[in-house]
């Protein structure tokens, strides 16, 4: 069975129990932190991407 993705859920209990998807992005945001960049690219899903995910459920 396929598993549902986390968008917007802010409950980890929920993200357990309900088997949700999600990605820990803590070290991440340690390195990118610690990295004191001078410039930091964050991109985003296309919005064709948040459509098709909102058709599965």
């Amino acid at each position: 069975m396929a598993r549902t993705v986390g968008i917007g859920i802010q409950s980890f209990e929920k993200l357990i129990t309900e088997n949700i998807f999600y990605t820990d992005k803590t070290d991440f945001i340690r390195q990118w932190w610690e990295n004191r960049d001078d410039v930091t690219l964050l991109t985003r899903p296309r919005r064709n991407l948040w459509r098709r995910l909102r058709m599965r459920r």
